[in-house]
């Protein structure tokens, strides 16, 4: 275990993992997440500014739980945020579905092998060899 200083009410606690702040602040942040996604259920063409200001919340927060995809506004509302990536305008999340498919393209890239190189690597090992006398 590891003491550290609280980030938002300055207490030192004893910390295990997950954000930076002591378990009673975590506590207040989870309560203000239910009242915000209350909010953003019974208004759904709130804007981000306005949800935030409704519910006593930073915006920056409110935009924290769409990263996290916590929380979502629904598909009809203008409301959103920008892919990390390309900059289109998204739900939730970090990343629009055409840079999440395109990432993982490259990573399965990555990890393809030339099965004829493999195949002739393994067939050179595996023959037998004599020594001459």
């Amino acid at each position: 275990m590891e003491v550290r200083t609280c980030r938002q009410c300055k207490r030192i606690f004893n910390y295990l993992s997950g954000p930076n702040i002591c378990p009673s602040c975590r506590e207040a942040l989870e309560k203000k997440f239910q009242e915000v996604k209350q909010y953003v259920e019974e208004h759904p063409n709130e804007g981000i500014t306005q949800v935030a200001e409704a519910n006593e919340v930073t915006a920056k927060q409110i935009q924290r739980w769409i990263r996290e995809e916590r929380l979502a506004f629904a598909e009809g509302s203008g409301v959103g945020i920008e892919c990390e990536s390309c900059g289109a305008m998204i739900r939730s999340g970090r990343l629009c579905q055409k840079c999440k498919d395109a990432l993982i393209g490259a990573a399965n890239d990555m990890y393809k092998t030339d099965n004829s190189v493999v195949a002739r690597k393994h067939r050179e090992a595996a023959r037998m060899r004599f020594l001459d006398k």
